[in-house]
């Protein structure tokens, strides 16, 4: 393992920002990040470890002193099968994009709503992605890793990893403690039914049946199901690699009843979804949008911009500084809070 100093972070984070880290490695297997842990723990060389994935749901606002971890771990291994299912180990450093890609082509279900989801496999538990329907907790069946104040491995059930709506322990009281490996998911085999899919997310349902004219909806497909929510995805969604950015930069908001029903009041067509009795969840783009600012920049000269086509995702279209989008990000929670009285959270971490 090469420890390099003074590294730029732009290659490794999805916005495209500058920023500077006091050291840089990459770790390919689990000893490596033992001996790491081990070797950090006798010299503290930094004053600490920060763990780098993706880089895909992150929000650099300054130089990084601590050592950042690269994780590079690769493979896929089948652990156990049955007739109709399958466990499979992923390591933490592949591409997610490429592991759905992977599950599809062996027409293995249950991970074909995430495509397309930027990131890499490790990052997945911690924000418990989701999208069109299905989340990450509805195939995880464990996720293993390294406590990083012993160096001990540790497998976590998913009942252990206390997932909520982008939500986990990883996020909470394992932050900065352990680092992911791997995770182990339960896939279908050969899936054939359209009860084994998850199709009726309305964008889904309304693309698949516009890119597949005349199919049935009991023949849907798991490829069926990829090829339209890659088609939605794109159509709303910047491509990393073409406009700095990190996704969905705020969750949707649960409100309580008496809220959503005065927001109604107001706008009829407000979108919404029923959580349980008392909660319904809105759209943060569609309150971002309502308050003007879809497209916009910070200001005239910045290149920190919210995206023309979806609201719910702030973008550098070049030279913005990790200020500047967190101070745009602050200027949109602060004009959602005064039109709708909705306080929003974000989902990107922010350093």
């Amino acid at each position: 393992m090469e420890i390099q100093r003074n590294i730029s972070l732009k290659p490794y984070n999805t916005f495209a920002l500058e920023a500077k880290a006091a050291g840089f490695c990459t770790v390919s297997t689990v000893e490596e990040i033992q001996t790491l842990l081990a070797q950090e723990r006798e010299q503290k060389k930094f004053p600490s470890l920060f763990i780098l994935g993706g880089g895909s749901n992150i929000l650099f606002t300054a130089n990084v002193e601590a050592l950042v971890v690269k994780i590079a771990l690769k493979g896929t291994t089948i652990l156990h099968e049955t007739a109709t299912t399958l466990d499979v180990e992923i390591a933490a450093g592949e591409e997610w994009d490429n592991a759905v890609q992977n599950a599809v082509t062996q027409n293995w279900g249950g991970l074909e709503n995430l495509s397309l989801i930027p990131g890499s496999v490790g990052a997945a538990p911690v924000q418990n992605i989701g999208a069109y329907g299905v989340e990450l907790q509805n195939v995880l069946v464990s996720v293993r890793g390294i406590m990083r104040s012993t160096g001990e491995k540790r497998e976590l059930s998913c009942e252990e990893c206390s997932f909520g709506y982008r939500d986990s322990i990883f996020k909470r009281d394992l932050r900065e403690k352990f680092i992911i490996t791997s995770v182990v998911l339960r896939l279908q085999k050969n899936p054939t039914t359209v009860s084994e899919l998850s199709v009726s997310y309305g964008a889904l349902a309304e693309e698949i049946e516009r890119l597949f004219l005349g199919v049935r909806r009991e023949d849907y497909t798991i490829q069926h199901v990829r090829s339209a929510v890659c088609s939605v995805r794109r159509s709303k969604l910047p491509n990393p690699a073409v406009i700095g950015n990190a996704g969905s930069f705020f969750k949707n908001p649960t409100v309580p009843h008496e809220i959503y029903n005065r927001i109604k009041s107001i706008y009829p067509e407000v979108p919404s979804f029923p959580v349980s009795e008392n909660l319904v969840k809105i759209p943060a783009g569609w309150m971002i949008e309502r308050c003007g600012w879809k497209g916009k920049r910070l200001m005239p000269q910045s290149d920190a911009a919210v995206h023309d086509k979806q609201a719910l995702v702030l973008v550098n279209h070049g030279a913005a500084t990790g200020e500047e989008i967190l101070e745009l990000s602050r200027q949109i929670q602060s004009s959602v809070q005064e039109h709708f009285g909705v306080a929003l959270e974000t989902e990107v971490n922010i350093f």
